[in-house]
């Protein structure tokens, strides 16, 4: 009775969809929606008590927030060995040079146009939601920010290109 149930909004889903649209990827569209919401149904939800993953994401933006945090900060090069980036110690993690300050796109009301020329009601779009210490992370960026510590004591920026590694602690390197 329960799957009966949960069945229906998956049936009303695919059926009050647009009736003229036949094409192919459109049918596999509902068809993987279809199965996703059976999948569902049948497997359920994982049945998590401790949270653990949860509890470690907040322990590391936690260990991110420290203001004099001491880290060792290398790039590794195609062979596999560490070169040091900083001459002495870095001061943080390293941020992706792509990380914005401000959102990355505004909200903004739309008004979808369809093809008999006729416009909907007013929309709005969601913007991105910022991460808990209110930075919007890239999904993937190249370059690192890396505060370096410099030999005279001083604050750093240094800006990486390749891929960088980031320790608690000092590293054998080739330097």
């Amino acid at each position: 009775m329960k799957r009966a149930l949960l069945l229906i909004p998956a049936a009303l889903l695919v059926g009050a969809s647009s009736c003229d649209d036949h094409s192919g990827s459109t049918r596999e569209t509902k068809a993987t929606l279809q199965s996703q919401e059976q999948a569902a149904v049948t497997v359920g939800m994982p049945a998590l008590l401790n949270y653990t993953e949860k509890r470690q994401l907040k322990a590391i933006y936690e260990l991110r927030d420290n203001a004099n945090l001491v880290t060792y900060t290398y790039t590794i090069d195609l062979n596999g060995k560490r070169h040091k980036v900083c001459p002495t110690t870095s001061v943080g993690f390293g941020i992706p040079y792509a990380t914005q300050y401000t959102a990355p796109k505004a909200a903004r009301a739309v008004a979808p146009v369809y093809p008999s020329g006729e416009t909907g009601q007013w929309q709005y779009k969601m913007v991105d939601q910022p991460e808990p210490n209110g930075l919007y992370m890239p999904s993937s960026a190249e370059g690192t920010w890396v505060i370096c510590l410099s030999p005279d004591k001083k604050l750093a920026p240094t800006y990486v290109e390749p891929r960088v590694v980031v320790y608690l602690f000092e590293m054998p390197s080739v330097d």
